[in-house]
């Protein structure tokens, strides 16, 4: 995984007899994976996944998620009693962010202890804008949801309409398309490829004293994120671990 991760893959499943990595298709290169000692030792086969609307499968499968005694993360077709003082509903489509994974958990046990409250808060690699969401409810004046990708786009803009959300916007790009800076809370839950290629652009977006969390980054990836991360600016405050996956909280002094 810390090897595909490098190469652009940004979603995993260690099932019993593979491990599936997933790579936007022009993304892919055959040559360089082939290429890779273990991976030409064990073989891979490849699997073009048709754009579609994944509803049906994901309602079939969904069920609500409670982070703690802090978050609730339900679809509009969840009728529970929920007993959390956040509730978040999303429809995610073709989006990561639904909770199930334990980055996205992660992050919002790191939100939670952070002051939001009228702070501006870029959301890097947004997803279902789950984050930004939360964001809004903890009491940030203004969020932006970035994704390089449209759906995630459209459907942040979904799901921050369900949640009753009035603060987010939701742009397509990556951080060096955005004209944004003195940023309160940074949050960016992508993968370590990406987040080393950034790391100084976020120093230089997040305003002083404000803080960056990030996560998508596994556990045998902490040295390298916290070298990167030190050697922008930034100083290391908290880190927590679900499973094989790692979330960092920095701050900007």
């Amino acid at each position: 995984m810390a090897l595909l991760s490098d190469m652009g893959y940004s979603g995993f499943e260690d099932t019993d007899d593979a491990l599936l990595a997933f790579i936007e298709e022009p993304s892919f290169d055959r040559e360089a994976l082939s290429a890779a000692p273990v991976i030409e030792a064990t073989g891979f086969k490849t699997e073009v996944i048709p754009a579609q609307n994944w509803n049906a499968l994901w309602e079939s499968n969904f069920q609500p998620v409670v982070v703690d005694d802090f978050c609730t993360l339900r679809a509009h077709f969840h009728d529970i009693d929920v007993t959390t003082p956040y509730d978040i509903v999303i429809t995610p489509k073709m989006s990561f962010g639904t909770g199930h994974h334990a980055t996205t958990r992660l992050m919002i046990t790191l939100m939670r202890g952070l002051d939001f409250k009228g702070k501006r808060v870029l959301d890097f690699g947004t997803g279902t804008g789950v984050l930004a969401i939360l964001a809004e409810k903890l009491g940030a004046a203004d969020v932006l949801a970035i994704d390089n990708d449209e759906w995630p786009v459209e459907n942040t803009i979904e799901n921050a309409a369900r949640n009753n959300c009035t603060h987010i916007r939701a742009q397509l790009g990556s951080l060096e398309d955005i004209e944004t800076d003195h940023v309160g809370v940074l949050l960016a839950n992508i993968n370590r490829h990406i987040l080393l290629q950034h790391m100084d652009a976020m120093y230089k977006t997040v305003a002083a004293d404000g803080r960056l969390l990030l996560s998508g980054i596994l556990r045998e990836d902490r040295a390298a994120i916290l070298l990167a991360a030190t050697n922008a600016g930034f100083k290391s405050v908290d880190a927590r671990e679900e499973g094989d996956w790692l979330a960092m909280h920095f701050n900007k002094s």
